[in-house]
């Protein structure tokens, strides 16, 4: 079988979560680091695997798949056993719905280019721009999550996001709260989430995927 090998970067959200899916599946995985700091991911070489130039980009069943939540599906469809989404329909839009909230509501307004472009700006009309950083993620992070906390408060369903194991929510959750915790945005409130959390920390495939763990 050819090898799969992961295009990652260590602190990125989207990384992150292949990183989880990957050690939940038991699928063995070379690390190509992209370094975004020094404009990696814009190298010709890198645009060759994801012409967005963004990181992940997985090489895996002779494919070379981009965008991680479609990553997962492909994943749980291709690999089934462990069910990263359930198979009913209702319980695979929920879990789905949660998975957007963080996917496509908090991250994409949260990632590094939207963030440095706010800096700037404040910059521009003679504001601080940390302290303008620090204010846009706790609104948006803080008010993406508690919406993702009243989402699990509807349907209460198991020990973690969707049922008695974690699942592409739970991939999607994790990561994000890394970053939450990394601009200092205040989770405590969250009582479901940091229960579910505390849950997945004591998994090995979650440890071992954290960003402290990865090579940079």
């Amino acid at each position: 079988m050819a090898e799969v090998v992961l295009h990652d970067y260590w602190r990125s959200s989207a990384s992150y979560r292949l990183r989880i899916a990957l050690r939940l599946l038991g699928i063995e995985y070379r690390t190509v680091p992209v370094d975004l700091l020094t404009q990696g991911h814009k190298n010709p070489e890198f645009l060759k695997y994801n012409p967005q130039g963004l990181v992940p980009a997985l090489e895996i069943d002779g494919l070379i798949l981009t965008q991680s939540v479609a990553i997962l599906e492909y994943l749980d469809e291709t690999r089934p056993g462990y069910g990263l989404l359930p198979s009913d329909s209702i319980g695979r839009h929920r879990v789905r719905a949660l998975s957007h909230v963080i996917a496509m509501d908090i991250h994409p307004i949260c990632n590094l280019g939207v963030v440095r472009n706010i800096m700037d700006i404040a910059t521009t009309h003679g504001e601080d721009a940390n302290v303008a950083r620090s204010e846009w993620m706790a609104k948006y992070i803080g008010s993406g999550l508690a919406g993702f906390e009243a989402m699990l408060a509807q349907t209460p369903t198991g020990d973690f996001c969707h049922g008695d194991r974690p699942g592409m929510a739970d991939i999607c959750l994790i990561p994000q709260l890394y970053n939450a915790d990394r601009w200092g945005v205040d989770t405590s409130g969250f009582h479901k989430i940091n229960v579910i959390a505390e849950r997945c920390s004591a998994l090995a495939a979650f440890e071992n995927a954290h960003p402290d763990k990865c090579p940079q």
